[in-house]
Protein backbone atom coordinates (compact mmCIF):
# COMPACT_ATOMS: atom_id res chain seq x y z
CA UNK A 1 0.00 0.00 0.00
CA UNK A 2 1.64 3.15 -1.25
CA UNK A 3 1.53 5.85 1.46
CA UNK A 4 2.13 9.23 2.05
CA UNK A 5 2.92 10.64 5.41
CA UNK A 6 2.17 14.24 7.02
CA UNK A 7 3.01 15.90 9.82
CA UNK A 8 0.40 18.12 11.20
CA UNK A 9 -1.99 19.84 9.55
CA UNK A 10 -4.25 22.38 9.76
CA UNK A 11 -8.52 21.80 9.51
CA UNK A 12 -8.13 24.14 5.81
CA UNK A 13 -5.79 25.67 3.52
CA UNK A 14 -2.20 24.43 2.00
CA UNK A 15 -1.31 21.64 4.94
CA UNK A 16 -5.25 20.24 4.56
CA UNK A 17 -4.86 20.80 0.01
CA UNK A 18 -1.95 18.75 0.39
CA UNK A 19 -3.61 15.87 2.01
CA UNK A 20 -6.35 15.80 -0.50
CA UNK A 21 -4.09 16.24 -3.32
CA UNK A 22 -2.13 12.71 -2.02
CA UNK A 23 -5.59 10.84 -1.67
CA UNK A 24 -6.62 12.34 -5.09
CA UNK A 25 -3.04 11.23 -6.37
CA UNK A 26 -3.90 7.74 -4.97
CA UNK A 27 -2.07 7.51 -2.32
CA UNK A 28 -3.07 5.74 1.07
CA UNK A 29 -2.93 9.09 3.87
CA UNK A 30 -1.84 8.88 7.25
CA UNK A 31 -1.63 12.15 9.43
CA UNK A 32 0.31 12.31 12.51
CA UNK A 33 -1.46 15.31 14.55
CA UNK A 34 -0.66 16.33 18.17
CA UNK A 35 -4.47 17.62 18.09
CA UNK A 36 -6.72 15.86 20.09
CA UNK A 37 -9.62 17.61 18.72
CA UNK A 38 -8.76 16.54 15.57
CA UNK A 39 -9.18 12.71 16.69
CA UNK A 40 -12.29 14.03 18.37
CA UNK A 41 -13.92 15.19 14.93
CA UNK A 42 -12.27 12.10 12.88
CA UNK A 43 -15.53 12.48 10.86
CA UNK A 44 -14.52 15.73 9.51
CA UNK A 45 -11.23 14.43 8.18
CA UNK A 46 -12.67 11.94 4.90
CA UNK A 47 -9.40 12.53 3.19
CA UNK A 48 -7.18 11.09 5.98
CA UNK A 49 -7.19 7.19 6.30
CA UNK A 50 -5.32 6.73 9.03
CA UNK A 51 -4.73 9.46 11.95
CA UNK A 52 -2.27 8.90 14.66
CA UNK A 53 -2.10 10.91 18.35
CA UNK A 54 1.49 11.79 18.52
CA UNK A 55 3.87 13.76 20.40
CA UNK A 56 5.44 15.67 17.38
CA UNK A 57 8.51 17.21 19.08
CA UNK A 58 9.86 13.84 19.92
CA UNK A 59 11.55 12.37 16.71
CA UNK A 60 12.03 9.00 18.24
CA UNK A 61 8.13 9.03 18.91
CA UNK A 62 7.92 10.00 15.04
CA UNK A 63 10.13 7.07 14.36
CA UNK A 64 8.52 4.80 16.04
CA UNK A 65 5.37 5.70 14.29
CA UNK A 66 6.52 5.68 11.20
CA UNK A 67 8.17 1.57 11.51
CA UNK A 68 5.12 -0.03 12.88
CA UNK A 69 3.38 1.70 9.80
CA UNK A 70 5.71 -0.07 8.08
CA UNK A 71 5.18 -3.22 9.61
CA UNK A 72 1.94 -3.22 9.05
CA UNK A 73 2.95 -3.20 5.39
CA UNK A 74 2.42 0.46 3.99
CA UNK A 75 5.00 1.35 1.48
CA UNK A 76 6.16 4.69 3.14
CA UNK A 77 7.09 6.80 -0.45
CA UNK A 78 7.17 10.40 1.44
CA UNK A 79 7.04 11.97 4.57
CA UNK A 80 5.72 15.64 4.52
CA UNK A 81 4.70 18.48 6.64
CA UNK A 82 3.60 21.68 5.62
CA UNK A 83 3.05 22.95 8.81
CA UNK A 84 5.78 25.33 10.85
CA UNK A 85 7.76 24.20 12.51
CA UNK A 86 7.55 20.45 11.77
CA UNK A 87 8.94 20.85 8.35
CA UNK A 88 12.62 20.07 9.16
CA UNK A 89 11.39 17.16 11.04
CA UNK A 90 9.45 15.58 8.11
CA UNK A 91 11.95 16.02 5.81
CA UNK A 92 14.77 14.46 8.00
CA UNK A 93 12.30 11.32 8.46
CA UNK A 94 11.86 10.99 4.86
CA UNK A 95 15.69 11.57 4.44
CA UNK A 96 15.89 8.14 6.46
CA UNK A 97 12.89 6.17 5.50
CA UNK A 98 12.73 7.22 1.93
CA UNK A 99 14.67 8.09 -1.32
CA UNK A 100 13.28 11.19 -2.14
CA UNK A 101 16.42 13.54 -2.81
CA UNK A 102 15.17 16.17 -0.13
CA UNK A 103 17.96 17.39 1.95
CA UNK A 104 17.21 18.12 5.45
CA UNK A 105 20.04 20.42 5.98
CA UNK A 106 18.49 23.23 4.43
CA UNK A 107 15.26 23.20 5.41
CA UNK A 108 16.46 23.45 9.09
CA UNK A 109 18.18 26.65 8.71
CA UNK A 110 15.14 27.86 7.30
CA UNK A 111 13.11 27.49 10.14
CA UNK A 112 15.49 29.30 11.94
CA UNK A 113 15.88 32.57 11.37
CA UNK A 114 19.09 33.21 13.21
CA UNK A 115 20.40 30.90 11.11
CA UNK A 116 19.08 32.13 7.90
CA UNK A 117 20.66 35.33 9.04
CA UNK A 118 23.96 34.39 9.45
CA UNK A 119 23.71 32.23 6.23
CA UNK A 120 23.31 34.96 4.02
CA UNK A 121 25.12 38.18 5.61
CA UNK A 122 27.48 39.03 2.74
CA UNK A 123 24.25 38.62 0.66
CA UNK A 124 22.90 42.23 -0.92
CA UNK A 125 19.28 41.14 -0.41
CA UNK A 126 20.46 40.92 3.52
CA UNK A 127 19.45 44.10 5.78
CA UNK A 128 21.12 44.91 8.87
CA UNK A 129 20.65 42.33 11.77
CA UNK A 130 22.08 41.74 15.52
CA UNK A 131 21.63 39.18 17.77
CA UNK A 132 20.91 39.34 21.79
CA UNK A 133 21.74 36.68 24.30
CA UNK A 134 20.81 36.68 27.99
CA UNK A 135 24.46 36.68 28.70
CA UNK A 136 24.91 40.04 26.95
CA UNK A 137 24.48 43.36 28.66
CA UNK A 138 21.06 44.93 27.57
CA UNK A 139 22.02 48.41 27.95
CA UNK A 140 25.26 47.75 25.68
CA UNK A 141 22.99 45.97 23.56
CA UNK A 142 20.74 48.51 23.25
CA UNK A 143 23.28 51.54 22.88
CA UNK A 144 24.83 49.76 19.66
CA UNK A 145 21.61 49.35 18.66
CA UNK A 146 19.78 52.66 18.59
CA UNK A 147 21.23 54.65 15.37
CA UNK A 148 19.21 51.90 13.40
CA UNK A 149 16.07 52.64 15.07
CA UNK A 150 13.18 51.76 14.37
CA UNK A 151 13.95 47.93 14.76
CA UNK A 152 11.96 44.77 14.17
CA UNK A 153 11.96 42.28 17.07
CA UNK A 154 11.37 38.42 16.54
CA UNK A 155 11.74 34.90 18.23
CA UNK A 156 14.14 33.21 16.20
CA UNK A 157 11.47 30.46 15.41
CA UNK A 158 8.48 32.58 15.08
CA UNK A 159 5.95 31.80 12.38
CA UNK A 160 2.95 33.38 11.39
CA UNK A 161 3.81 37.04 12.86
CA UNK A 162 4.13 36.02 16.32
CA UNK A 163 6.51 37.16 18.66
CA UNK A 164 7.60 39.78 15.57
CA UNK A 165 7.80 43.25 17.44
CA UNK A 166 8.15 47.06 16.44
CA UNK A 167 10.76 48.65 18.12
CA UNK A 168 10.63 52.37 17.83
CA UNK A 169 12.70 53.78 20.94
CA UNK A 170 14.97 52.67 23.09
CA UNK A 171 12.30 52.49 25.59
CA UNK A 172 10.27 49.83 23.04
CA UNK A 173 13.74 47.74 22.01
CA UNK A 174 13.79 46.83 25.57
CA UNK A 175 10.47 46.12 26.29
CA UNK A 176 10.18 44.01 22.90
CA UNK A 177 13.81 41.87 24.11
CA UNK A 178 12.25 40.98 27.62
CA UNK A 179 9.33 40.05 26.64
CA UNK A 180 10.96 37.56 23.75
CA UNK A 181 13.50 36.40 26.27
CA UNK A 182 11.05 35.02 28.21
CA UNK A 183 11.03 31.64 25.65
CA UNK A 184 13.62 32.18 23.77
CA UNK A 185 17.66 31.68 24.46
CA UNK A 186 18.12 34.11 20.93
CA UNK A 187 16.45 37.42 20.03
CA UNK A 188 16.82 38.46 16.04
CA UNK A 189 16.82 42.17 15.62
CA UNK A 190 16.27 43.45 12.10
CA UNK A 191 16.21 46.31 10.13
CA UNK A 192 13.29 47.96 9.71
CA UNK A 193 12.43 47.67 5.74
CA UNK A 194 10.16 50.52 4.00
CA UNK A 195 8.92 49.30 0.43
CA UNK A 196 6.41 47.27 -1.43
CA UNK A 197 6.41 43.99 0.01
CA UNK A 198 6.11 40.64 -2.33
CA UNK A 199 5.69 36.61 -1.18
CA UNK A 200 7.94 34.63 -4.11
CA UNK A 201 6.54 30.86 -4.13
CA UNK A 202 9.39 28.76 -5.32
CA UNK A 203 9.94 25.16 -6.35
CA UNK A 204 13.49 23.88 -7.06
CA UNK A 205 14.25 20.68 -8.77
CA UNK A 206 17.68 19.36 -9.40
CA UNK A 207 19.52 22.91 -8.24
CA UNK A 208 16.83 24.83 -10.90
CA UNK A 209 15.14 27.27 -9.42
CA UNK A 210 11.51 27.86 -10.75
CA UNK A 211 9.76 30.93 -9.60
CA UNK A 212 5.59 29.36 -9.56
CA UNK A 213 3.89 33.07 -8.01
CA UNK A 214 4.55 36.99 -7.39
CA UNK A 215 2.45 37.96 -5.15
CA UNK A 216 1.92 41.64 -3.63
CA UNK A 217 1.10 41.66 -0.18
CA UNK A 218 -0.88 44.34 1.57
CA UNK A 219 0.21 44.46 5.21
CA UNK A 220 -1.97 46.17 8.45
CA UNK A 221 -0.55 46.97 11.89
CA UNK A 222 -2.18 47.14 14.88
CA UNK A 223 -0.61 45.40 17.29
CA UNK A 224 1.18 42.56 15.03
CA UNK A 225 2.00 42.43 10.93
CA UNK A 226 -0.79 40.86 9.72
CA UNK A 227 -0.83 40.52 6.22
CA UNK A 228 -4.70 41.16 4.92
CA UNK A 229 -4.37 41.19 1.16
CA UNK A 230 -2.52 38.72 -0.79
CA UNK A 231 -2.62 40.52 -4.76
CA UNK A 232 -1.18 37.44 -7.57
CA UNK A 233 0.44 39.18 -10.62
CA UNK A 234 -1.24 37.28 -13.91
CA UNK A 235 1.71 39.55 -15.54
CA UNK A 236 5.00 40.52 -14.69
CA UNK A 237 7.23 43.37 -15.15
CA UNK A 238 10.25 41.41 -17.08
CA UNK A 239 12.69 43.37 -15.57
CA UNK A 240 10.66 43.12 -11.88
CA UNK A 241 10.90 39.10 -12.99
CA UNK A 242 14.59 38.75 -13.50
CA UNK A 243 15.75 40.80 -10.81
CA UNK A 244 13.25 39.05 -8.09
CA UNK A 245 15.19 35.51 -9.95
CA UNK A 246 18.12 37.02 -9.63
CA UNK A 247 17.95 37.40 -5.66
CA UNK A 248 15.97 34.36 -5.19
CA UNK A 249 18.53 32.54 -7.07
CA UNK A 250 21.16 33.69 -4.99
CA UNK A 251 19.83 33.53 -1.52
CA UNK A 252 19.10 29.65 -2.91
CA UNK A 253 22.27 28.91 -4.02
CA UNK A 254 23.88 29.80 -0.36
CA UNK A 255 21.06 27.50 1.35
CA UNK A 256 22.46 24.70 -1.37
CA UNK A 257 19.15 23.71 -1.67
CA UNK A 258 18.81 20.98 -4.34
CA UNK A 259 15.24 19.97 -4.62
CA UNK A 260 12.59 21.24 -2.68
CA UNK A 261 10.05 24.06 -2.08
CA UNK A 262 10.10 27.31 -0.16
CA UNK A 263 8.07 30.87 -0.36
CA UNK A 264 10.31 34.10 0.76
CA UNK A 265 8.82 37.50 1.70
CA UNK A 266 10.53 40.57 0.46
CA UNK A 267 10.95 44.17 0.17
CA UNK A 268 11.73 46.39 -2.95
CA UNK A 269 13.49 49.13 -1.03
CA UNK A 270 15.01 52.11 -2.63
CA UNK A 271 15.48 49.67 -5.83
CA UNK A 272 17.59 46.84 -3.92
CA UNK A 273 15.53 43.56 -2.61
CA UNK A 274 15.60 42.94 0.26
CA UNK A 275 14.82 39.24 2.16
CA UNK A 276 12.27 39.72 5.01
CA UNK A 277 11.97 35.99 5.41
CA UNK A 278 12.04 32.53 4.34
CA UNK A 279 10.38 29.37 4.95
CA UNK A 280 10.64 25.77 3.52
CA UNK A 281 7.08 25.50 2.37
CA UNK A 282 3.80 26.49 0.51
CA UNK A 283 2.50 29.82 2.42
CA UNK A 284 -0.43 28.65 4.34
CA UNK A 285 -4.15 29.84 4.21
CA UNK A 286 -5.84 30.53 0.81
CA UNK A 287 -2.23 30.34 -1.01
CA UNK A 288 -2.54 27.59 -2.78
CA UNK A 289 -6.21 28.02 -4.05
CA UNK A 290 -5.06 31.79 -5.04
CA UNK A 291 -2.73 30.12 -7.21
CA UNK A 292 -4.60 27.60 -8.68
CA UNK A 293 -7.50 29.64 -9.76
CA UNK A 294 -4.86 32.34 -11.21
CA UNK A 295 -2.72 29.94 -13.04
CA UNK A 296 -4.53 26.45 -12.75
CA UNK A 297 -1.27 24.87 -10.89
CA UNK A 298 -2.43 23.12 -8.01
CA UNK A 299 0.76 23.98 -6.25
CA UNK A 300 0.37 21.08 -3.08
CA UNK A 301 0.51 18.79 -5.56
CA UNK A 302 3.06 19.67 -7.38
CA UNK A 303 5.25 19.66 -4.58
CA UNK A 304 4.08 15.92 -3.77
CA UNK A 305 5.29 15.01 -7.00
CA UNK A 306 8.64 16.61 -6.55
CA UNK A 307 9.18 15.22 -2.95
CA UNK A 308 8.32 11.73 -4.99
CA UNK A 309 11.33 12.11 -7.30
CA UNK A 310 8.78 13.16 -10.04
CA UNK A 311 8.83 15.80 -12.73
CA UNK A 312 6.17 18.51 -11.37
CA UNK A 313 4.04 19.95 -13.93
CA UNK A 314 4.52 24.04 -14.12
CA UNK A 315 2.69 24.95 -17.14
CA UNK A 316 0.36 27.70 -16.68
CA UNK A 317 -3.39 26.68 -17.83
CA UNK A 318 -4.71 29.90 -17.97
CA UNK A 319 -3.45 33.45 -16.18
CA UNK A 320 -5.78 36.05 -14.63
CA UNK A 321 -5.23 38.48 -11.39
CA UNK A 322 -6.06 36.97 -8.13
CA UNK A 323 -7.23 39.02 -5.05
CA UNK A 324 -7.34 37.33 -1.86
CA UNK A 325 -9.03 39.69 1.26
CA UNK A 326 -8.74 38.39 4.39
CA UNK A 327 -11.36 38.87 7.37
CA UNK A 328 -10.30 40.00 10.67
CA UNK A 329 -12.64 41.77 13.76
CA UNK A 330 -11.15 44.81 15.68
CA UNK A 331 -13.14 43.76 18.51
CA UNK A 332 -12.82 41.19 21.25
CA UNK A 333 -16.21 38.86 22.14
CA UNK A 334 -17.80 35.44 21.73
CA UNK A 335 -19.06 34.76 18.12
CA UNK A 336 -22.49 34.70 18.22
CA UNK A 337 -23.29 34.59 14.24
CA UNK A 338 -21.45 35.57 10.91
CA UNK A 339 -23.92 37.33 8.26
CA UNK A 340 -23.53 38.12 4.53
CA UNK A 341 -21.77 34.74 3.32
CA UNK A 342 -24.12 34.42 0.79
CA UNK A 343 -24.45 38.01 -0.77
CA UNK A 344 -20.85 38.12 -0.77
CA UNK A 345 -20.41 35.25 -2.66
CA UNK A 346 -22.80 36.20 -5.23
CA UNK A 347 -20.57 39.16 -6.48
CA UNK A 348 -19.66 38.35 -9.97
CA UNK A 349 -15.79 37.44 -9.74
CA UNK A 350 -15.74 36.13 -6.47
CA UNK A 351 -14.15 32.30 -6.37
CA UNK A 352 -14.48 31.55 -2.56
CA UNK A 353 -15.97 32.54 0.80
CA UNK A 354 -13.68 31.02 3.65
CA UNK A 355 -15.40 31.43 6.82
CA UNK A 356 -13.01 30.20 9.64
CA UNK A 357 -14.23 30.97 13.05
CA UNK A 358 -17.09 28.63 14.51
CA UNK A 359 -20.07 29.88 16.11
CA UNK A 360 -18.74 30.41 20.18
CA UNK A 361 -15.15 31.25 19.29
CA UNK A 362 -13.57 33.88 21.48
CA UNK A 363 -12.58 36.33 18.78
CA UNK A 364 -10.32 39.40 18.87
CA UNK A 365 -7.96 41.85 16.81
CA UNK A 366 -5.59 39.29 15.37
CA UNK A 367 -2.30 38.78 16.92
CA UNK A 368 -0.85 36.44 14.38
CA UNK A 369 -1.76 35.05 11.02
CA UNK A 370 -3.83 32.32 12.37
CA UNK A 371 -6.08 34.60 14.19
CA UNK A 372 -7.57 36.10 10.89
CA UNK A 373 -11.62 35.14 10.57
CA UNK A 374 -11.26 33.92 6.98
CA UNK A 375 -10.91 35.59 3.59
CA UNK A 376 -12.61 36.62 0.34
CA UNK A 377 -10.99 35.55 -2.60
CA UNK A 378 -12.03 36.95 -6.15
CA UNK A 379 -10.26 37.39 -9.73
CA UNK A 380 -10.43 39.45 -12.86
CA UNK A 381 -8.37 39.76 -16.03
CA UNK A 382 -7.87 43.74 -14.38
CA UNK A 383 -5.46 43.64 -11.76
CA UNK A 384 -7.55 46.44 -9.94
CA UNK A 385 -10.68 45.07 -10.49
CA UNK A 386 -9.57 41.54 -8.64
CA UNK A 387 -9.02 43.37 -5.56
CA UNK A 388 -12.00 46.30 -5.77
CA UNK A 389 -14.41 42.60 -5.99
CA UNK A 390 -13.06 41.19 -2.89
CA UNK A 391 -13.42 44.30 -0.57
CA UNK A 392 -16.66 44.80 -1.80
CA UNK A 393 -17.72 41.68 -0.90
CA UNK A 394 -16.27 41.44 1.98
CA UNK A 395 -17.97 44.80 3.38
CA UNK A 396 -20.99 42.38 3.66
CA UNK A 397 -19.60 39.76 5.82
CA UNK A 398 -20.18 40.60 9.72
CA UNK A 399 -19.47 38.69 12.81
CA UNK A 400 -21.79 39.42 15.36
CA UNK A 401 -19.71 39.60 18.64
CA UNK A 402 -21.12 39.08 22.62
CA UNK A 403 -18.74 41.00 24.58
CA UNK A 404 -16.47 39.80 27.19
CA UNK A 405 -14.52 41.12 29.88
CA UNK A 406 -10.64 41.59 28.82
CA UNK A 407 -8.16 42.82 30.65
CA UNK A 408 -10.59 44.24 33.25
CA UNK A 409 -12.55 46.35 31.02
CA UNK A 410 -15.72 45.72 28.91
CA UNK A 411 -16.25 45.54 25.12
CA UNK A 412 -19.11 47.06 24.05
CA UNK A 413 -18.74 46.26 20.55
CA UNK A 414 -21.50 43.84 19.86
CA UNK A 415 -21.46 44.07 16.19
CA UNK A 416 -17.92 44.34 14.96
CA UNK A 417 -17.63 44.64 11.00
CA UNK A 418 -14.78 42.57 9.58
CA UNK A 419 -11.98 44.66 8.33
CA UNK A 420 -13.03 47.81 9.46
CA UNK A 421 -10.12 49.96 7.82
CA UNK A 422 -6.73 50.19 10.30
CA UNK A 423 -4.61 52.58 9.12
CA UNK A 424 -1.75 50.69 7.26
CA UNK A 425 1.82 51.71 8.49
CA UNK A 426 3.32 51.32 4.59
Amino acid sequence: MQTIVFIEANKSGSSREAIKAAERLGFFTVLLTKKQHFIDQRIEFPDVHQMILVELFVYDKLKENIIKLQKQGKQIKCILSFVDPFVHEASALSEEFCSSGISAGPILKMENKVLTRELLKDLSSSPHYAIYTPDDSLENFIHKQKSYLPLIVKSPVSAGSRDVLLANDKKQLKLAIQKLLNNNNQILVEEYLTGPQYLIEVLVRNGKVHIIAIIEQEITFTQRFIVTGYGLLAEIDQSLYDKILEAVSSILKAFQMNNGACHLEMRLVQGSWKLVEINPRIAGGAMNRIIEVGYGINLVEETIQLMLGNKPNLTKKHSKYVYAHYLTVDATGKLIEVTGKNRSSQYPGVEEVYIKPRKGTILGPPLSMGDRCGYILASSDVKEEAKRIAKEAASEVRFILDPIQKYGEINHDYYSKNLIPFNSMW
